[in-house]
């Protein structure tokens, strides 16, 4: 039978060795947030060959990036499809369930599944886009920049609509409403890590 006296030093010495492995864990990092008032996402689509330029004006990003450490680096986003911003009668077509069906799919998300650095704040964002119920592979180009305490990502992509079931039924003739939506965006965040 363990005596009361040994039953407290080997306490003792398991809360000292739990308070020796906690000091020598890695602090954890800032939490990143966006700034959402410096930031933007854009999109130009063509509807019988006239480019219509257009933005969201909500969306969030969650970040655990850290621009020398990459591969371990998380990024998720998301974006409010009832914040798009064209043109009064176009954003009442546009919450329609042949585009972006709001009532049913509210946001469009982006899930990395891989970060990798190219040099020169240039990286490459492997990951999955899920808009109107359809998830595709997707690769962005990011660029980051740094200055003043906050670091912005700037980048742009092709998006086909069609595969993302946006403008069905006779908005699905691409001589019409092209199949290319060019995304742009620039996601200005507090707390990364210095390039």
């Amino acid at each position: 039978m363990i005596s009361r006296r040994s039953m407290t030093v080997a306490l003792t010495a398991l809360a000292t060795l739990a308070a020796g492995s906690a000091l020598a864990q890695p602090a954890a990092s800032a939490p990143q947030t966006l700034v959402p008032a410096k930031s933007e996402v854009t999109f130009v689509a063509k509807q019988l060959g006239v480019p219509l330029q257009g933005r969201f004006k909500a969306f969030q990003a969650q970040s655990a990036f850290d621009p020398k450490a990459p591969a371990t680096s998380k990024i998720a986003f998301s974006l409010d499809l009832g914040s798009v911003a064209l043109n009064a009668d176009a954003d009442r077509e546009l919450s329609k369930p042949e585009w972006f069906g709001t009532a049913k799919f509210p946001k469009a998300t982006f899930q990395s599944s891989a970060i990798k650095a190219l040099g020169g704040g240039k990286f490459e964002v492997a990951g999955k886009l899920t808009l109107k119920g359809q998830a595709h592979d997707l690769v962005v180009p990011v660029q980051v920049s740094q200055a003043q305490g906050l670091s912005t990502a700037t980048g742009s992509f092709v998006l086909k609509r069609l595969d993302f079931k946006v403008g069905e039924g006779d908005w699905a003739d691409a001589s019409i409403v092209a199949n290319d939506v060019q995304v742009s965006f620039k996601l200005v965040l507090q707390g990364v890590p210095a390039l």
